[in-house]
């Protein structure tokens, strides 16, 4: 007798209530949705100066607003690249773009802290950005190195505003040199005499001080430097111990260093990484200078994805690549894009993100807004939520005002 087969697969939830028990599919299901493990930390790719939507993620090929860009399909049906990601298009299963993002700042100062704080300059409150709620809402463990990272930090780093200066981002440059101010330029044993020589002064300077000194957090900053200076957390930073073959995936430059020392710093703890690439600002030769700079961000970008799922982290860390606004849909007659926040793009991965799908749409002709719009606030609010983040948690501010983490509202479509 021939086994029988059945090649038809019935769902769980329909097998429930075909059986009279369809309550119990919708507790599993909804006790799946509670359960979801969030994200553990998150790497943001900074595109500094406002990257062509145009040259980079939202490609228009054969429209009048391309200006002669070219795209390249990836490995998700119906979803393009410009010509010059030929790494990252064979990743997109992992990557959702969000092509109607939105802003009111065009400004470069402006436009950066409104996509790192997801809120506008106030001059009544300082907000935090994405990385510092990152470090202060989520669990410290044992790390000893800075839990907030910028790696060839621009003009306007990431910083922890009315949380404190401790949430400020720790700025660093090519992860080909040594970590500024914590290696030591003297012998152990001389650097072991110095700190005695400083815990004199430290203990003369504190008699009589009492409690005024100990409200400024200046005993627990010093022991924190100390804990960092020795630890051996900081060999996170040193990629050379990886492969050359690795190092050479990421590519031989700055940016591509940093996205690797950016995966091995949340190894052991680090809650946001911040690496930028600048030179964005393309207000002549466009096209030239956007051709050169996806050439440094395709490989590293992919590089990451791929390393970060080798490592099994992938699901556990969000990359977002973004910039402070796009450009203008109307090439210049230099050959430039202008300062465009009304709609622009950004490319996010990991961290239970569904990847692989486009949200919003952007207008072919690049002059009416986009369908689907969502504003730089809803794309915050979104990785706080995948952060497993309350996004609408209140902060008191300096002068007793209440603030909300997020003035937006996740992207439901966004979060798996």
């Amino acid at each position: 007798m021939h086994p029988l087969t059945c090649n038809y697969h019935l769902p769980r939830r329909n097998f429930l209530a075909a059986a009279g028990l369809g309550w119990l599919g919708t507790a599993l299901a909804r006790s799946a949705e509670t359960e979801k493990t969030p994200a553990k930390s998150v790497i943001i790719l900074w595109m500094g100066g406002g990257p062509s939507q145009l040259e980079t993620f939202d490609p228009k090929p054969g429209t009048n607003i391309a200006g002669g860009s070219l795209a390249r399909d990836t490995s998700v049906k119906g979803v393009q690249l410009a010509a010059g990601f030929a790494q990252l298009a064979d990743q997109m299963e992992h990557v959702a773009l969000v092509r109607s993002l939105t802003s009111f700042e065009g400004d470069h100062e402006r436009g950066t802290y409104t996509l790192k704080t997801g809120n506008r300059p106030d001059p009544t409150v300082n907000f935090p950005s994405l990385g510092a709620i990152a470090c202060h809402d989520l669990p410290a463990g044992n790390t000893e190195i800075p839990r907030h990272v910028s790696i060839l930090p621009g003009q306007w780093p990431a910083r922890g505003g009315v949380l404190g200066a401790e949430y400020d981002a720790f700025k660093m440059y090519d992860p080909a040199d040594k970590v500024p101010d914590v290696t030591p330029n003297v012998s152990a044993e001389r650097f072991a005499e110095r700190i005695k020589d400083l815990d004199v002064v430290e203990d003369a300077f504190a008699r009589g001080r009492g409690s005024r000194l100990g409200n400024t957090g200046h005993k627990d900053t010093m022991e924190r430097a100390r804990r960092m200076m020795s630890s051996e957390q900081l060999k996170a930073f040193d990629v050379s111990k990886e492969s050359a073959a690795l190092r050479k995936e990421y590519g031989d430059t700055p940016f591509g260093r940093g996205c690797l020392a950016a995966r091995r710093l949340l190894e052991v703890g680090v809650r946001c990484v911040e690496v930028t690439l600048d030179g964005w600002d393309t207000h002549a030769k466009n096209h030239e200078l956007c051709a050169k700079n996806v050439a440094i961000l395709d490989p590293a970008f992919a590089a990451l994805i791929r390393d970060l799922k080798k490592h099994d982290t992938l699901k556990d860390t969000i990359v977002l690549c973004i910039g402070e606004f796009g450009r203008t849909p109307i090439v210049n007659p230099v050959g430039g894009r202008d300062h465009w926040p009304h709609n622009f793009t950004a490319a996010i991965a990991g961290g239970g993100i569904r990847g692989g799908m486009v949200v919003g749409e952007s207008d072919p002709e690049g002059g009416k807004k986009p369908k689907d719009p969502v504003p730089v606030q809803d794309l915050h609010a979104t990785v706080l939520k995948a952060l497993g983040i309350n996004w609408e948690r209140t902060l008191r501010g300096p002068i007793g005002r209440t603030i909300r983490l997020s003035s937006g509202n996740p992207v439901g479509a966004l979060l798996g």
